[in-house]
């Protein structure tokens, strides 16, 4: 029996996917969460699980840093982000960034169904009427390298992360966290030395470039 996540943080449209999961495979074994935090944590409890459907906007998500931190900590579970966000440029990165595919919230059910379908048996979905599109942006291998780099944070390396771009100081990162100081210096001391930076402002520009707000992303430059 399959094994799904829904990351979605609209009840509603959940509820949509389910929908659509149910229509796509029966019997399945769907989980649902409504933020990042939930999700990796449901992938963590269901060991067996084979998919998720993942919202690249959601609480504790920061553009495609959700799909990083997926991909980063479970690389066996296949992700189908489902987005508004349809533009060919962002379905390009979410796919550099290791995705099997990609679903538009605009998308009937059955096209859902159908996506889910063809990743679970080891395709890429690209939606149709985006395919042609998608095809004539090449891979960016600066894309990949950044998710490669992301991919060797921890869970917790990443929450510190997210927080030091929000622009919090240890001692708040701390608090906010129920972690000590100095174990939040730690998770700095090794997020620098995994993501191949200097300092805070070099962490913190790595993860604005997974942003989305302009359709396709600051690129990160690690001399700047």
């Amino acid at each position: 029996m399959p094994s799904l996540v829904i990351a979605d943080d609209h009840p509603l449209f959940r509820a949509a996917l389910r929908a659509a999961a149910q229509d796509a495979l029966a019997p399945a074994h769907i989980a649902e969460a409504a933020d990042l935090p939930a999700a990796l944590a449901t992938l963590a409890d269901t060991t067996d699980a084979d998919l998720i459907l993942l919202d690249l906007n959601m609480p504790g998500s920061h553009g495609l840093s959700g799909l990083a931190c997926v991909r980063g900590q479970f690389p066996a579970v296949a992700v189908l982000v489902v987005s508004a966000h349809d533009d060919p440029r962002i379905v390009r990165r979410v796919l550099d960034h290791g995705a099997a595919g990609f679903v538009s919230k605009g998308a009937p059910s059955g096209e859902i169904a159908q996506a889910i379908r063809c990743v679970l048996d080891g395709g890429q979905w690209v939606p149709p009427h985006l395919a042609a599109a998608v095809a004539a942006l090449p891979a960016d291998a600066g894309e990949r390298a950044l998710a490669a780099r992301l991919a060797r944070l921890t869970e917790q390396q990443s929450r510190v992360l997210a927080l030091v771009a929000d622009g919090l100081l240890n001692k708040q990162i701390a608090d906010r966290l129920a972690i000590q100081e100095r174990t939040v210096k730690a998770h700095l001391t090794a997020i620098f030395e995994r993501l191949g930076v200097r300092n805070r402002t070099q962490a913190s520009g790595l993860l604005r470039a997974l942003d989305l707000a302009d359709g396709t992303g600051a690129r990160f430059d690690p001399a700047h």
